[in-house]
């Protein structure tokens, strides 16, 4: 993208996790709006695809402090977006060395570089994971743990430099084509199998965010960073109905016009799995959800039925 042709009022956008599913959405919208965008990526990510991914500039990091910093200088962000993370429900030790290089070192080395070059507004993404037994922190598992030491680690840059920041505790999220393996991937592949699926007993509850209304609540806090009365403020991104997840395989038949063949009780809940969300978090100024879960499903639906080969 040649600088030139940008106007001086364009504002400049850093983004990490740009090729995850709720990355790419937002580098979708901040294009759409008329950022100049940049994400950091590593060599051997692939590029989503979108339209708008023609009009960003993307970076290379080699996992060094040195480059992260050489790239932030370059881009002078007005805002970083911080997406880029690790997930794993249940670790094992191969994987301990893997969640601290992408949960903790990247973020780190991401905030340093905001320092050096005078970077001073990052909006970070948690999950409200942080918070097992609806206390104010207790990890469910490692990967939270992870994100945690981060915000703590976030915590000496907002209080020490002049960098702000908002951090959005994220419940789980969904929408058409996604490729994760979460609920509405497994239900849509168990329809079509008609293989049988074993689940838990269905009990717990899932606070579950549209994409859509995902990526309102980053561009929310867009206008709410400057005006933060603290350096780092944590905000829920909360559907404020969860339901049990009996409940919401019961709202995908129904929507679909299918009985899934699913043996409930035939898998044992996960060590601290999580029956009851978060749900003391503040929300995010001047955010709400607008997609109904209903909606959100038809939404799957539909994309579904006009990208089947």
């Amino acid at each position: 993208m040649n600088s030139a042709n940008i106007n001086s009022n364009t504002r400049i956008a850093l983004v990490t996790g740009a090729t995850g599913f709720i990355g790419s959405h937002l580098v979708c919208r901040l294009v759409q709006e008329g950022w100049q965008v940049h994400i950091v990526v590593r060599k051997e990510s692939a590029m989503p695809n979108f339209s708008e991914f023609s009009r960003i500039t993307v970076h290379i990091h080699d996992g060094t402090t040195d480059v992260m910093i050489d790239i932030v200088g370059s881009v002078k962000p007005d805002i970083v977006f911080h997406l880029a993370s690790l997930f794993l429900s249940q670790h094992e030790s191969k994987d301990v060395e893997p969640l601290i290089l992408s949960n903790v070192l990247f973020g780190s080395q991401l905030l340093e570089a905001m320092r050096i070059n005078g970077v001073n507004q990052i909006i970070n993404t948690g999950t409200s994971w942080q918070h097992y037994n609806n206390q104010n922190y207790n990890p469910v598992c490692l990967y939270a743990a992870t994100k945690q030491a981060f915000e703590d680690i976030l915590a000496y840059y907002t209080e020490a430099t002049s960098i702000k920041a908002i951090s959005l505790h994220l419940y789980d999220t969904y929408g058409p084509n996604d490729p994760r393996p979460k609920l509405f991937y497994l239900l849509d592949k168990t329809a079509k199998s008609q293989e049988v699926l074993a689940m838990s007993p269905g009990e717990q509850l899932i606070d579950l965010v549209y994409i859509d209304d995902v990526i309102d609540a980053y561009h929310c806090a867009i206008n709410e960073l400057p005006v933060l009365i603290k350096n780092h403020q944590v905000y829920a991104v909360s559907s404020g109905n969860p339901l049990p997840l009996r409940k919401l395989v019961s709202i995908y038949e129904k929507i679909y016009g299918v009985n899934l063949p699913i043996d409930w009780g035939k898998r044992e809940y996960r060590p601290r799995e999580v029956m009851q969300p978060w749900n003391s978090g503040g929300l995010l100024p001047n955010w709400k959800p607008k997609i109904e879960l209903e909606k959100g499903i038809a939404a799957i639906k539909n994309w579904n039925m006009g990208n089947e080969s």
